[in-house]
């Protein structure tokens, strides 16, 4: 009987993480999922069948325990996504230290944990780690700089990974979604959606008015990405940065002043609220 590959996907309660545990089910991975919500674990395990574990992907202590676990329940690793991030808005003037370092511990320290502590494994499996990025470690957005910043990172760190570890048979990749319907997304378009009376899917429509595909995407069209990077179909994808983003990076900002959907007004209001 051949033996399932598996699987650990940090921040896998919801969103990309959560949709990402679902497809590699659905491709017959044994998965372990981890986050520090008990709640939305245990919705992953019943939808799914995933195996929960609580625990802080940014904790050497509790990554360790996660490893230990998904080697006690399967007995090896095959790849690791490595989802859980997450946002604190501020510019450098006006971001505390305290988020700057939130930032960096869980988008940046917590990958490099996993993927320390796990390595040995995926070296013995030829296994494969994803990392999930953001659009935003490939064009900067305004107001979040440490997240701009982590997530850059963790695209360097994938691609650190592959040369010195492609060696002995493991890849490592990064996607880099653009705005993707998530519960934080779902959040962000709500709050962006009230200043400016908007209901959610009028903002969703208003962020996305520019993207070539004209849509967020949906958290699964990420999985599918991830589920093919971590499986022998990408054996020859090796520290690619790959957006999944419906083309949003591809477009030039000094054309879309030109676009026939932008007035003047609009350009002269933008340039004179500057400070």
């Amino acid at each position: 009987m051949t033996k399932n590959p598996v699987a650990i996907v940090t921040g896998g309660g919801t969103g990309i993480g959560a949709a990402t545990a679902a497809v590699l089910r659905a491709q017959e991975w044994d998965v372990v999922v981890c986050g520090r919500r008990p709640e939305t674990l245990e919705n992953v395990a019943r939808s799914t069948g995933a195996i929960p574990v609580v625990a802080d992907a940014a904790s050497a202590e509790d990554v360790d325990r996660l490893v230990e676990t998904t080697l006690e329940r399967f007995g090896s690793i095959d790849g690791l996504v490595l989802n859980a991030g997450i946002v604190r808005p501020g510019t450098v003037g006006e971001l505390a230290t305290d988020d700057w370092d939130a930032m960096v511990r869980t988008n940046l320290t917590g990958p490099f944990l996993l993927a320390k502590a796990a390595l040995p494994h995926l070296i013995a499996t030829g296994g494969s780690i994803v990392g999930i990025a953001s659009a935003a470690a490939l064009r900067a957005s305004a107001g979040i700089p440490g997240y701009n910043a982590t997530k850059a990172a963790l695209t360097m760190l994938m691609q650190s990974i592959a040369v010195d570890y492609g060696p002995s048979g493991v890849r490592a990749n990064a996607v880099c979604p653009g705005w993707t319907r998530t519960e934080m997304a779902d959040l962000e378009m709500e709050e962006y959606g009230a200043e400016l009376g908007l209901e959610r899917e009028q903002a969703y429509s208003v962020a996305t008015a520019f993207v070539p595909s004209r849509r967020p995407a949906e958290a699964e069209e990420v999985g599918n990405i991830v589920a093919w990077l971590l499986s022998k179909h990408a054996s020859y994808v090796n520290a690619a940065v790959i957006p999944v983003d419906g083309g949003m990076v591809a477009l030039d900002p000094g054309s879309l002043a030109l676009d026939p959907r932008v007035t003047m007004s609009d350009v002269s209001s933008h340039q004179s609220s500057r400070p």
